[in-house]
């Protein structure tokens, strides 16, 4: 709990830091991405999907990693049909697992960024981070190497070469330590409809059936 309590005191600390297009401390407070929910997620997909998906992940997590290759084909189907919509809070505690280069922080922020600019890419675009996943522990990808995935999904130049400026870091940062104040714990965590899945999250198929059964329970009352 320490060790918890710890992180997210520095996520604030982060926060408070800013940063910007041009460098400075953004008015108002922090940049946020055009699709950000209050609560600190990405909302994608029909907005009048009957059942709500919640993912947190963190992008050096290996079990993130896993959920998603397991599972990234079924997400694309329920949010495409529109039996879900996704809220997407892409962490960064695991910074400090990344050999001081603050990889989950970086790969939030370039996910946050199109999810600004090209909301339509964020999907293929979080999957390419997880088929190309560094090992936790290691410095992560450069971030030339996550301009190159970004490119690879169809994420737009104009979008890609704002990675750089870092604009939603603070977002990133508040985000995450809204997460663990809210009683998370740890990634992956799963909520359908605001109660946390506790089946399968690494075979194909759970996740899925336990959608379905939550938008037929909707439907029906």
């Amino acid at each position: 709990m320490g060790l918890v309590i710890a992180i997210v005191v520095a996520l604030v600390n982060a926060a408070s830091d800013g940063g910007s297009r041009d460098g400075a401390a953004p008015r108002g407070g922090a940049d946020v991405p055009a699709i950000a929910t209050n609560g600190g997620a990405l909302a994608l997909g029909n907005a009048t999907a009957p059942v709500k998906l919640e993912i947190y992940l963190d992008y050096m997590c290996p079990y993130c990693g896993q959920f998603e290759r397991a599972n990234n084909a079924e997400l694309n189907k329920m949010i495409v049909s529109g039996s879900a919509r996704l809220e997407l809070h892409p962490l960064s505690f695991l910074d400090r697992m990344s050999s001081g280069t603050a990889y989950s922080t970086r790969a939030a922020n370039a996910v946050a960024t199109v999810a600004d600019r090209a909301p339509g890419k964020v999907l293929a675009f979080n999957a390419a981070l997880f088929a190309d996943q560094p090992k936790e522990g290691s410095s992560g990808l450069s971030d030339e190497e996550i301009a190159e995935l970004a490119h690879g999904a169809g994420v737009p130049q104009d979008v890609v070469d704002l990675f750089a400026d870092r604009i939603f870091q603070p977002w990133v940062a508040t985000s995450t330590a809204a997460a663990f104040e809210s009683g998370i714990t740890g990634t992956p965590t799963v909520k359908i409809d605001g109660a946390a899945f506790t089946g399968d999250l690494y075979t194909a198929g759970p996740l899925t059936a336990a959608v379905t059964s939550a938008a037929a329970s909707t439907e029906s009352s």
